[in-house]
This record gives C-alpha cells, sequence and structure tokens, in this order.
C-alpha cells in the first residue's frame, strides 16, 4: 500500500480547509477514514466506530481508535499522533483535541449520530461542514480508476457466467448465491450491495430481495450486482429473458431502455448539469409515451460506496467534470409484468465519456 497516496489526498484537504478559513474537521465517516488513511474501510459494527481522523488546517493529523485496532493503526499512521480511548471514548477524543489546542473543530453533520455531538459539544464548540471530503473524492484519480476498471471487468466476466445459469426453475436466492460465490472465487473481497434478483413481476421491484421465486421459461429476470475489488466497487443491471424467444414486449421495453441510456451517454460531458443528463434519458422515454414507468434517478457515483456523488437525478445540482464516474442505468417498470433495467458504469474524461 502506497501511503503517500493517503498523504496527497490529505494534503488536499488541508487546503481546502485553509481555504474556507476552517481550523480542523473529525472525519467520523467510515469511507472518507479510509480515504485519507488507508485505515478501515468499514466500521466494525453498525453500532460502533473503529475510529475517527482529525484532520487539521495548518499543523499534524490525528488518529482515534480502541486497542483492538493499535497495531493495525501503527502500519498507517505515526505513533504519536495516535489516541487511544476504550470506555470514556468521546471525553477521550474531546480531551485530546483541546489539548492540542483546537476548542472548535468541523464534523461531519451526514456522518455522525446526536449521541456523538451531544458527547463532544460538552468539551468542544462544533461547527457543521458537510461533504468537504466528499469534494475530493467526487473526481476519481488514476489509482482509483484502475481499481474500479478491475472491479467493473469482474462484474462484466459475472454476467457472461451468470447467463447461461439461468435455467427454469432454478430460484431467485440461487442465482444470487452463484453470483456471491462467482465474486469471492475470482477475488473480490465481498459483495458491493446485496444482489438484486427479480423474476417477472418481482423485476418491477427496483431493489428486489431474492425469495424461492422459481424461473420460467418465457419470463424475464433481472439481475443487479455488484463487487468490492482492491477496496473500489462496481454496480451493474442486466434483464434477461429465460428461453429462446424473448416475447415482443420485451424487446420493445429493452430497446427502449437501451435507446434512453444511450440518449444519456451521448450527452455526458465535462459542464453538462447532471440534471441535463438525467433529462437526456427522460425526455427520450417521454417522446415514446413510457416516461411515468421511469420512476428514480439516472444515475449515481460509485467508488469507495456504492452510492456515492455525483447523483443524475430531477434534482440534481452541479455539473459533470473529469474523473468523476456515474452509473447510467434508467428502467421502465409495470407492477403486473416486471421491469427493465441497463446499467452502464461511465467515467467523465476530458471532452465527453467512456463506457468502462
Amino acid at each position: 500500500m502506497d501511503l503517500n497516496i493517503f498523504a496527497n489526498r490529505r494534503d488536499k484537504l488541508k487546503r481546502l480547509l485553509k481555504d474556507r478559513k476552517l481550523p480542523a474537521l473529525i472525519v467520523s465517516h467510515a469511507a472518507n477514514r479510509y480515504y485519507l488513511s488507508g485505515f478501515e474501510l468499514h466500521d466494525s459494527q453498525c453500532n460502533e466506530s473503529s475510529g475517527w481522523l482529525l484532520i487539521t488546517a495548518d499543523g499534524p493529523d490525528f488518529l482515534f481508535t480502541d486497542p483492538r485496532f493499535h497495531d493495525a493503526a501503527k502500519r498507517l499512521w505515526n505513533e504519536d499522533d495516535i489516541c487511544i480511548y476504550s470506555a470514556r471514548r468521546l471525553q477521550t477524543i474531546a480531551e485530546f483535541i483541546k489539548g492540542k489546542g483546537y476548542d472548535t473543530v468541523c464534523f461531519e453533520p451526514q456522518a455522525m449520530s446526536l449521541f456523538d455531538y451531544e458527547g463532544l459539544k460538552e468539551t468542544l464548540t462544533l461547527q457543521a461542514a458537510k461533504e468537504l471530503v466528499e469534494e475530493l473524492r467526487v473526481k476519481k484519480d488514476e489509482d482509483e480508476i484502475r481499481r474500479l476498471r478491475s472491479s467493473i471487468d469482474l462484474n462484466h466476466r459475472l454476467f457472461s457466467y451468470i447467463e447461461d445459469r439461468l435455467i427454469p426453475g432454478r430460484t431467485e436466492k440461487e442465482i444470487a448465491w452463484d453470483i456471491e460465490k462467482f465474486f469471492r472465487e475470482n477475488g473480490a473481497q465481498e459483495l458491493a450491495f446485496s444482489t438484486i434478483v427479480g423474476v417477472g413481476p418481482n423485476a418491477a421491484l427496483p431493489h428486489c430481495v431474492p425469495s424461492d421465486e422459481p424461473l420460467r421459461d418465457g419470463e424475464l429476470v433481472l439481475i443487479d450486482t455488484g463487487c468490492r475489488l482492491h477496496d473500489y466497487n462496481s454496480d451493474q443491471t442486466r434483464t434477461f429473458w429465460v428461453g429462446d424467444k424473448p416475447s415482443d414486449r420485451f424487446k420493445k421495453v429493452l430497446e427502449m431502455v437501451q435507446g434512453a441510456q444511450q440518449a444519456a451517454i451521448d450527452v455526458l460531458r465535462p459542464g453538462l448539469s447532471l440534471h441535463d443528463g438525467w433529462k437526456a434519458a427522460w425526455d427520450y422515454l417521454d417522446q415514446r409515451g413510457v416516461a411515468e414507468h421511469f420512476t428514480h434517478g439516472l444515475g449515481h457515483g460509485v467508488g469507495l460506496e456504492t452510492h456515492e456523488p455525483p447523483r443524475l437525478s430531477k434534482v440534481a445540482q452541479g455539473t459533470l467534470e473529469p474523473g468523476m464516474l456515474v452509473t447510467v442505468e434508467p428502467g421502465l417498470y409495470w407492477g403486473d409484468w416486471g421491469g427493465i433495467r441497463w446499467e452502464h458504469e461511465v467515467l467523465i474524461t476530458d471532452n465527453g465519456c467512456q463506457v468502462l
């Protein structure tokens, strides 16, 4: 692991803090912690933290964690700048920060619980600073793009593999397990998210949970899945027909979904508003009288998290920039029939975009 990558990212955050006249930032969001330090991509439990960082504008940076992670922290961080807490976690952190001369610090309001906030504010003055690290993460560097390409390539291999296993009588759960085994047996660290497998009308549920529902000849099946490889996620959706002769309705809806996807990809470029990326797909479907069945946003960023900024949607604000990576995943859904979604991951380049 090249620790200079993380140091360079912290330097960029320090410059951002200086530009905004902010003294220091408590980093409590797990993905942001890893992005800046290489330390613990996940929190240990859903109601626990593996640790926090304090990134200062003009001084040393500090890592806070508990004794379980002390040895792991020392492999990545100057031991003199590690604070180990135990039962008195919040009091220890607050007193440590105050002892370093910081009475006022910023925090990530999207990632800090009210319990932690209330505990820290007994000692510190806290100032919300929304998505500072995400401003850096939104544009992927060369190392991140390399890792993302590997993850996406494995996802493509998965779909080539799984298509031959879509046999009538096999269940949604069995297909989901085939997918998870394939990813793990081919080097993935874990699933990027719980795999979605929806047969027939279940495919109209955008986040369908796999069940014992069997695949049937002459019916569609939607699969949305991804893996984490080299710490970065992939996320792709495909919709397949079970059997030799896809119905006319399936072919027509698939053609419209893929047409909407291509309409969006054709306009994605630096400077385009996030809203207009979504609108290109929406207008394509609206012209064909089916836009009311496109019930979600067009896409989202993918990286250390499966869903991260930027987002392409009706209400999205901001513009595309080189280095952003977004999904483009229009879908059409009918509750009594099913749904079709088709998803690519697209890198914004200096003069357009590239489907990965």
